[in-house]
């Protein structure tokens, strides 16, 4: 009797839990939770999360001698030529865990969807613009299977050769170019133009442009044929059809918002940004820097102290930290280093400035240098003009106080002539300002065109070895641990994991 009445209790608990069971599973779903993201929405969370970000400070800028810091610490980097992994993952880190796996995610959903055939060949575009910065930055990567962990279980991706990467974005932009339809339905949603198709089309060749100029030294050939292709297709006409990432309250500038920070007294303008910039008289300098007279400490950089006036500017010079530039301080004839010039956090670097990306005035200069090279036809002065001109007027977008007058341009064109016996030097060191803020690009354009010319900084204790310049940034730590294998495999195709190795398009 004892058994018979534990079997009805365990039946009767079966039953019960059964009857429990019927609409389990959609009681335990949230009715309001996404299940699928609209793919125009994720185009935009990729080209906003291409802004550029407070860690090109620490490396990009200050490689190329634009921008300073004396202090050392957690963010060690390009100011002491030390490798800092954790300061150098920062581009790594943006990318690969946001704007790739949105980009890939698009591209995945779209590609056989003829309604959406703008949208995918817009997310085409831009996946080029972000694997190029990252391939420039870190040199061998993961391209082919990068994003792909949620659609293939690629947890470990492959990386690739920089040279078959160029390879393929070379293609994928003409390719997409070409894919991009007037006729058909137009991205409304989609953050920078609208969904207009002929400026996307000129983004595109932009973006061609700059791709193939890369290859100048190590594929020349490939080079000039793809610089053709992208003159035909047409390239950007006006700043009209700049790259901007807007910036808010709700968004800022993370640059800007840095600065304007617990970082507000630590960054200033390197000595040769600003000596260049006075030395050719040139009316930008009023628009980008301040110089908190007699400050004492961080906290005199006040309003009462600031001189925008570009005679007193000084820069930083490289190579010192902030006991040992003391001589050089004294030297210049300044009260403390919180003294010399920096980039004004009220205008340029307020948190709610704009990120410029991919502009007019760099495909103009770039085309001048085509023209030089005898890839493109057309005047090379005309287009040097245009793009210093462009660059100029391309900083009222800051704000009015930043604005740079019709006359100073003209004034400035005028005494700065292109000089087509310095050809190269002067569109490649015109494109180091028009770099100033893009960080990557500059650091980019700089290994390839070798100029500006610059002296290296020196600071006792580098971890450069073989190289005067930083060469490449490092893998991150996290790679390293998880994805060992296809990291020493680019090691040995590509050299060692340090800065001082050359990526494949950086030759000597």
């Amino acid at each position: 009797m004892k058994i018979l009445n534990r079997y009805i209790i365990s039946l009767s608990a079966m039953l019960w839990l059964g009857s429990c069971d019927k609409g389990f599973d959609e009681m335990n779903i949230n009715p309001v939770a996404l299940t699928n993201v609209e793919p125009s929405f994720q185009l935009n969370t990729a080209i906003v999360g291409s802004s550029l970000t407070y860690g090109n400070l620490s490396y990009e800028t200050t490689i190329v001698k634009q921008m300073i810091t004396p202090f050392s610490g957690v963010g060690s980097a390009a100011n002491y030529n030390q490798d800092n992994r954790n300061v150098a993952s920062g581009n790594w880190t943006r990318y690969y865990r946001s704007v790739i796996r949105e980009l890939i995610d698009v591209i995945n959903k779209t590609k056989d969807d003829p309604k959406n055939v703008n949208l995918y060949h817009t997310a085409r575009i831009w996946k080029a613009y972000a694997f190029m910065l990252l391939t420039d930055t870190y040199g061998d990567i993961p391209y082919v299977q990068a994003g792909r962990g949620f659609i293939d279980d690629a947890s470990k991706p492959v990386y690739d050769s920089q040279e078959s990467i160029y390879t393929d974005i070379l293609k994928e932009l003409e390719s997409a170019i070409a894919g991009l339809d007037a006729t058909k339905t137009r991205v409304t949603r989609e953050v920078l133009f609208a969904g207009d198709i002929p400026k996307w089309k000129r983004v595109g060749n932009a973006l061609l442009l700059r791709a193939a100029m890369r290859l100048s030294k190590v594929k020349p050939t490939i080079a000039s044929s793809y610089v053709t292709k992208a003159v035909t297709g047409g390239l950007m006409t006006s700043n009209d059809d700049n790259v901007i990432i807007r910036h808010n309250a709700n968004f800022p500038n993370d640059v800007g918002n840095q600065l304007n920070g617990g970082q507000s007294a630590f960054f200033y303008l390197a000595k040769d940004f600003v000596d260049h910039l006075k030395s050719t008289s040139d009316p930008r300098l009023t628009a980008i820097s301040v110089r908190y007279i007699g400050a004492l400490s961080g906290a005199n950089q006040v309003e009462a102290r600031a001189n925008r006036t570009p005679a007193v500017q000084v820069g930083m010079p490289l190579g010192y930290d902030n006991t040992t530039i003391s001589s050089q301080v004294t030297a210049s004839g300044l009260a403390s280093l919180w003294d010399y010039s920096q980039l004004d956090r009220t205008r340029m670097a307020s948190p709610q400035a704009p990120t410029f990306l991919i502009t007019y005035a760099q495909t103009q200069l770039l085309l001048s240098e085509a023209i030089v090279r005898g890839w493109a036809t057309g005047d090379a002065a005309v287009a040097y003009a245009n793009g210093v001109r462009a660059h100029m007027q391309q900083l009222a977008g800051y704000g009015t106080t930043t604005t740079i007058p019709t006359i100073a341009i003209d004034a400035y064109l005028a005494a700065n002539p292109f000089n087509p016996s310095k050809a190269l030097e002067m569109i490649n060191t015109q494109y180091w300002v028009v770099c100033f803020l893009n960080g990557p690009e500059a650091f980019a354009n700089f290994r390839r065109s070798g100029f500006p010319v610059l002296t290296p900084n020196l600071f006792p204790g580098r971890d450069l070895k073989t190289e005067q310049f930083i060469r490449r940034l490092t893998y991150p730590d996290s790679e390293l641990n998880v994805n060992s294998e296809q990291v020493q495999l680019a090691i040995k195709r590509q050299g060692a994991d340090v800065m001082d190795t050359r990526v494949w398009w950086d030759v000597k």
